[in-house]
This record gives C-alpha cells, structure tokens and sequence, in this order.
C-alpha cells in the first residue's frame, strides 16, 4: 500500500479471517518478521496484520530525515489501520520503536475511536519518556536520581547514533549488527539495510521530543509487559505512566529485550487477554492483579495444600485476608470443604489431595492450570505429627511422615514450578517443610532465581509460633519489597 508521502509499505495479513483484527508493529533494528512467533500464536483466533515500518523489510526507505518523524510514522500507521480495516477498531501490539510510534499514534486524534486496546513492550512515548525524566530530577529522591541514572546508562547508544558517519559505517561492515546479536542471544541478526535506515528514527525525534515532551493521555485500555532484562529500556521509565493512561495494566516479563522472539507464546497470551477484555469486557485474574495500585496479593492465585486445619487453614485465610484468591486441598474432604467455607468470596476451589501420591499432585496441578491457571503462590504445607512415644510408633508410621511431608514437598515442587517458569511472570513457592527438605528448597531458590521465582523454606523451628504466627511468617516470605 502507499502512505500518504508516497512511500510504499510491505503489508501483511494472516491468521482467522472472521477474528479481531490485531497489527503488530515492529521496532529497531528489525522488520514485520520479528513477529513471526507471535503471530503464529494469535492466528489460531486473531486476524494478525504485520507491516514493514519505512525504512525497513520490503517497504520504501525514503531518504531525509523528515520522512521518518513521529508524525509521519503515526499517520503510516494510521494508513495501514484503514487499510486493513476500514470501519470498526482494531488491536496494536508493539515493541520498542514500533511502541514509540504507536504511542504517538494512540495519544494524539488521528486514530481515536479506531483503537480497541494497545499492548506495549520495551518502548515508552517519547513525551512520556521526556517528562519522566524531568519529574525524576526536578523532585529528586535516592531512589529518582537511581532510575534516571540507571536509565541514562541504558540509553548510550542513543547518543552514539547521533553521531556522523560512524554508526552508518558500522552497520555497512555488519560490525554493529554482530555486537547486538553477541549482546542480546535472544535478537536475530540484524539485516544491514534495515539498520542503516533505522538509524533516521533517532536523528529526527530523539532530542526534539524529550527536550520538550508535550504528554498527552491515552484513552483505551493500555498493557505494558515489561521485560526484566532489558538491556535499553528500564522499567520504571516503561511502566510509571499511570497519570497519562487511565485503563493501565503492568505485567513484568522474565526476559531479555527480544522476548517477542525468545518467548511468542507467553507475549501472544498477554496481548490476548487484553484483546478478550477490550472486546467482551471479560477481564482475567491476570489482569485485574496487574492494575496499578493493587495490593501485594490482590487477585493474585494462591495454592496451599494441607489446608483442612491447623497451619494449612490458617495460612489460607491470611491470604484470603489480603485480597487472594486461594485453591486449597486436604486428604480430608470434609475438613478441605470446611476451609473453604470460611474462605467466603475469596475461596476459589477444593479440592481432594493425597500429597504423597506424586502422579495425583500432578495431576492435580495440571487440572490447576486448565481450570483456573497457572498460580502464583505454592504453599507445601500438607504434613504428618505422630503423637505418642518414639518407641510406641511403627516404621510404617515414620514412613508416612516422610511421604507427605517430605516427597510431598518434592512432588508439590516439580508439580508447579515447571508452570511458574512457562508463564515467565515470576511467582513464589513455600515449603513448610521438615529439616530434610530445606536444603532442596535453597537449591531450588538458587535454580529460580534467573525466572524471578522465590522459593522459601518455614522449619520446623517455627511451628511452636503456632498456626496463625506460621501463617503470617509466610506472607511476610513471600510479600515483595516495596
């Protein structure tokens, strides 16, 4: 198709033709099959548009820097909405300079009433991005001057692009490309062209919008997945945006600036439950935990096995208590569905355990996931007391004391931390767990720490604080740090 300045644009469309129409647009240095991967994901109930932003793949690459200002890009945008779509609204899922554009887009008029919900990753505004940085050191605080300073860290390149020549040079020997491609394993090697070109982005809007940022508000529903190992773009710069986005969400992803690549179907499934939210006003409990302004377990999914008494009921109703919503199991169906009873609103379901049994955890776990999805919080609690002397109990009773509470904790672990990993978006396990099981928990920590999942072990030291005193040790493990 042809933009408005004459250029022409590489345009792509796949996918279920009768499902919502859904435009991913790609940032630097790459082109439209960067979304390989994602776009596979949504086809299977989206119609995906992909295009080749100027400068880049098959599209025009027009000389002049002015070709390539934020206005512009935006009205290409535009172009390719009305395009693919000429009545109705459509999705926009973007990354890095291709979300830098769509904000521009999204916040000014040219496509109001166009958009039905935007997904954003590794690219804020630049207006947002300019006044951000401005309201860190007007109001500076340690923890301001550490963001900015961080974030100017982050952004050198910006900078090296700026200068004459050198970045050009480096691109047509390919020796830039190879340094992204050695810096981020997740980045695909860049093809020179579009590097080239690309470089105009920065040369023609950098300076001039965050030197004089004019923020304007975004009036749809907007998620930004935030990668945390984003080697050019911090979080905080991504994320505190709320003054100028009324219907936010924020989820942080478990990965590298390319997650798009590394990671399609964890990105395809968080665009998609926005897209089901903006489209039937359904809102999943991943999105209603990921408003800002929630509590630290507000509508956040919490398993706790053993839960039919004593620490296990306790623990549950902490959590209940905090805005959670909590599955929990029991051997014992009449205790479970006790437990549940008391839990009220915030009692998602119970359900019949025997933790020792490793095949019935897992399956247990899977059917977790299909029927309410993958949970935040695991709590390993279910366990065995004999009474009575040493010498008055039976090997066969000592061996079940080793079978629920400590294969237990073993089966609940390799049960659900799989599925924390998957879903990318961290998450925390809790063993409360005999003297034996604490050194699997610290190496399981060690393990998990690279997927942002916490792993705490509560002794049996601490069981003389009693059910309640146990069940707020464990919500103060598994609260994060403000």
């Amino acid at each position: 198709m042809t933009a408005s300045d004459g250029v022409r644009l590489s345009v792509t469309i796949g996918g279920r033709s009768d499902g919502p129409t859904v435009v991913l647009v790609h940032g630097y240095p790459d082109n439209s099959s960067m979304w390989g991967g994602v776009a596979a994901e949504l086809g299977a109930k989206h119609r995906v548009v992909t295009y080749d932003v100027r400068g880049a793949g098959q599209s025009g690459k027009p000389p002049g820097r002015a070709s390539y200002r934020l206005d512009q890009l935006a009205d290409d945008l535009r172009a390719v909405v009305d395009e693919v779509q000429p009545t109705g609204r459509v999705h926009l899922v973007a990354h890095d300079w291709g979300s830098i554009q769509t904000w521009h887009a999204v916040t000014g008029d040219a496509l109001r009433g166009r958009i039905a919900s935007y997904t954003s990753l590794s690219g804020p505004s630049l207006d947002h991005a300019g006044a951000w940085f401005r309201a860190q050191l007007s109001r500076p605080t340690p923890k301001r001057l550490k963001n900015a300073l961080s974030q100017f860290l982050h952004s050198w390149y910006i900078l090296a692009f700026q200068v004459p020549f050198v970045p050009d040079l480096l691109w047509r020997t390919g020796l830039l490309g190879r340094q992204i491609r050695r810096m981020e394993p997740d980045a695909a090697l860049p093809e020179k062209a579009d590097g080239l070109h690309g470089l105009e982005l920065y040369r023609a809007n950098m300076f001039t919008r965050l030197s004089r940022p004019a923020p304007r508000p975004a009036d749809i529903p907007v998620q930004v997945l935030a990668p945390t190992g984003d080697a050019y773009v911090t979080t905080p710069l991504q994320t505190e945006v709320v003054r100028w986005v009324p219907d936010l969400r924020i989820r942080r992803i478990v990965g590298t600036h390319w997650v798009t690549r590394a990671k399609p179907a964890v990105v395809a499934a968080a665009a998609a439950e926005l897209i089901e939210y903006a489209e039937t006003g359904t809102e999943s409990r991943a999105l209603r935990r990921a408003r800002p302004g929630m509590g630290p377990f507000a509508h956040k999914l919490v398993v706790v096995t053993g839960a039919g008494s004593g620490i296990g009921r306790a623990t549950a109703l902490a959590f209940a208590g905090r805005g959670a919503d909590v599955i929990i199991t029991d051997v014992d169906r009449a205790s479970a569905a006790e437990t549940l009873k008391q839990l009220g609103e915030r009692g998602v379901a119970e359900y019949t355990v025997d933790s020792s049994d490793g095949e019935a955890v897992h399956r247990f776990a899977e059917r977790v996931r299909a029927e309410h999805g993958v949970p935040d919080i695991v709590v390993n609690n279910a366990g065995v007391e004999l009474s009575g002397s040493f010498l008055g109990t039976s090997a066969e009773d000592w061996e079940r004391v080793v079978d629920v509470g400590f294969r237990g904790v073993i089966h609940g672990c390799r049960a659900f931390a799989p599925m924390l990993v998957e879903r990318a978006e961290g998450g925390h396990i809790v063993n409360l767990a005999p003297a034996a099981a604490l050194s699997l928990s610290a190496r399981l920590r060690a393990e998990l720490t690279a997927d942002h999942i916490g792993v705490t072990a509560v002794g049996p030291d601490r069981r003389g604080l009693g059910p309640e005193g146990v069940a707020r040790e464990v919500l103060r493990a598994v609260e994060p740090t403000p």
